[in-house]
């Protein structure tokens, strides 16, 4: 599964032209809500400054031995700005790949993982924030080094700046256009000021930037693939690569920041391994034999019925199932809006009601799956039910542009629980289909703008979706729809994405990581046109985009949630995504040579807290001719 890289946060409105030009003259800025520690979105920080360490770390964990983690695919640069190609990640110990690289980077704040919306200096020594949060001012460490000994200064973080602004990936781009400017105001002092309306979050977002060595990139081409790792900060060095094979990455023994409370307890493996793999059938059967460490399964029927080997039955692997306390983003079929036959509503709707996940559920998926019914399941962003007064408050404007149901009701997603409600659903979808003018000639539904057949294709990056998708493609095919399935690896598919090459594509979004989110690069008209964005279905509602701006300025925890069910409702009641489910746990597996601290957050175990017993056997596999080939 993929990750995104951090959170992505809001494109502003805007206020009086004066007050832009307040900022943009470099007039007085308003008053320091004074030092502080740490930065919260919303309330005040967990720990109060002067803390000793996270309370989901053990402080006194020892350090050594190897992780030894898997990532399907390839990559073939260790360059995050090159033009081409693809960074290496590791799935670990989490719903999501670890970013290897990213290890090997500080930044100005680190997050919490029990906390939602709070990160903690690193870099920075202190921060200093505007009482109306229209800038943060980061101090930074003196002992802050980079891995050949230079210190970390304000023209780096200057640097890494404008770098990311200019070079990164369009989701990190989006929220840094609110930042009006950037000044050096000593060798270890940095503003950053931001635009009127500005995201709340901004000191976090522009604080999760990793940092990069100025000197490092003087006369490089930043954009060109990078065989050895650039120059870092961070806990581990990659100190081992074979492109499209495996990467090595090695602790720092003289970290510069071990023993500061953030870092403190954490980053305990001396090295961390990581083998690729073609395939999912080839991974599982190198966990199988030992070749590496730990999994998060995600396919119900190999949890259900492949893990009946002996290292289970002896212990030698532990299982377990976590219940999940996160954000669950939507996942789903997109319909692309850039096509033509998606942009009439009622033929999605149609789409959606022929989907029938509860025969999925319980022919394929073992029961273990949860239908999504939220962009935001398992949260109290989720809307449900009829809409609250604060959610009726915010979507009243756009009465006559919504549904008057989406006013008043919950969005009826189909049930197909007994055959009589799969043939009521199925004859409904008959009815829009008719009503949008698909009329059926010969068993086959004609597109009234071309009169040919109404044929599309259902794009996915892994060839286990056949099963998945065949009897929704059957039942489309009773309607009179033709419907293919596409696999193609996953390079393919990420560029066919990042271009919005496709009919119909099995996707999810990225985790929503904290309250305060802005949801602009997801859905907005904007980033309907923009490559390589998240609107994969061109959502261009201004509905959609006026609650997404308010959400961004939500002045409290309460205003968040009103703001993400308004949103939530105009999302489902457009019929841009053919929901499909969540796990309600988490699919552990592991080999038995570790020790976790007690206390886990509602976050999820955080791989970089454990760490090995030293008693227990390596279990490190015979050097057979698969391991030689994977190492």
């Amino acid at each position: 599964m993929s990750s995104a890289r951090s959170g992505v946060l809001g494109l502003p409105s805007f206020r009086a032209l004066c007050l832009s030009l307040g900022i943009l003259l470099g007039l007085a800025c308003p008053a320091a809500a004074g030092v502080q520690h740490a930065f919260a979105v919303f309330g005040t920080p967990k720990y109060a400054a002067g803390f000793e360490h996270f309370e989901y770390v053990n402080p006194d964990a020892p350090k050594g031995g190897d992780l030894r983690l898997f990532q399907l695919g390839s990559f073939d640069t260790l360059n995050p700005f090159a033009a081409t190609g693809s960074l290496p990640s590791a799935r670990g110990a989490g719903p999501h790949p670890i970013d290897l690289v990213g290890l090997t980077f500080d930044r100005l704040l680190v997050r919490s993982a029990d906390e939602p919306a709070t990160g903690y200096g690193l870099l920075a020594e202190s921060l200093e924030t505007a009482a109306d949060g229209r800038w943060v001012v980061f101090n930074l460490r003196p002992q802050a080094r980079f891995h050949n000994g230079s210190a970390i200064t304000a023209d780096d973080v200057l640097f890494s700046f404008e770098t990311w602004k200019t070079y990164g990936p369009a989701v990190v781009q989006a929220p840094l256009q609110d930042v009006v400017r950037v000044e050096k105001l000593a060798d270890r002092k940095v503003r950053f000021v931001f635009s009127p309306h500005a995201d709340k979050a901004m000191p976090l977002i522009v604080g999760d930037l990793p940092i990069l060595s100025k000197a490092f990139w003087q006369g490089r081409d930043i954009t060109a693939p990078l065989s050895q790792a650039p120059l870092g900060s961070g806990p581990y060095a990659i100190s081992l690569t074979e492109i499209g094979k495996q990467v090595a990455l090695t602790r720092v023994a003289d970290y510069w920041a071990k023993d500061l409370p953030a870092a403190k307890g954490l980053f305990n493996f001396e090295h961390i391994r990581t083998t690729f793999f073609p395939d999912a059938a080839a991974a599982f059967a190198a966990f199988k034999a030992g070749a590496y460490d730990i999994r998060y399964e995600y396919e119900s029927k190999r949890w259900a019925t492949a893990y009946g080997f002996p290292a289970v039955a002896q212990g030698q692997i532990i299982r377990q199932s976590l219940a999940t306390h996160r954000i669950e983003p939507m996942r789903g079929f997109v319909f692309n809006l850039r096509r033509p036959l998606w942009q009439d509503a009622r033929v999605r709707r149609a789409l959606t009601l022929a989907f029938d996940f509860e025969g999925l559920n319980k022919a394929l998926f073992f029961g273990q799956y949860t239908r999504s019914a939220s962009y935001f399941a398992n949260s109290d962003w989720a809307a449900a039910g009829p809409p609250s007064p604060a959610e009726q408050a915010l979507l009243e404007p756009f009465r006559g542009q919504l549904a008057d149901a989406a006013l008043s009701g919950a969005y009826p997603l189909p049930v197909n629980d007994t055959p009589e409600e799969r043939r009521r659903n199925l004859r409904e979808a008959v009815d829009l289909l008719d009503d949008a003018g698909l009329s059926l000639k010969k068993g086959r539904r004609i597109d009234p703008r071309t009169g040919q057949p109404v044929a599309f294709e259902i794009l996915v990056d892994n060839p286990s979706w056949r099963p998945i998708c065949h009897p929704f493609i059957e039942t489309l095919r009773i309607l009179g729809i033709k419907a293919t399935l596409k696999a193609v690896d996953r390079a393919d598919y990420a560029k066919r994405l990042e271009h919005y090459d496709f009919d119909l594509i099995s996707a999810h979004w990225p985790p929503i990581a904290w309250l305060g989110t802005d949801f602009s690069s997801f859905w907005s008209s904007q980033a309907a046109d923009q490559p390589g964005g998240l609107n994969w279905p061109g959502i261009k509602n201004p509905a959609v985009d006026a609650i997404i701006e308010q959400l961004a300025t939500a002045s409290d925890r309460q205003a968040v949630i009103d703001r993400a069910r308004a949103l939530d409702r105009l999302l489902l009641w457009g019929d841009y995504v053919i929901p499909q489910w969540h796990m309600a746990v988490d699919h552990l597996a592991f080999w038995n040579r570790f020790v976790l601290p007690v206390v886990t957050p509602e976050s999820g175990p955080q791989l970089m807290a454990w760490w090995i017993d030293s008693t227990k056997p390596s279990l490190l596999p015979p050097a057979t001719a698969n391991r030689k080939k994977h190492r």
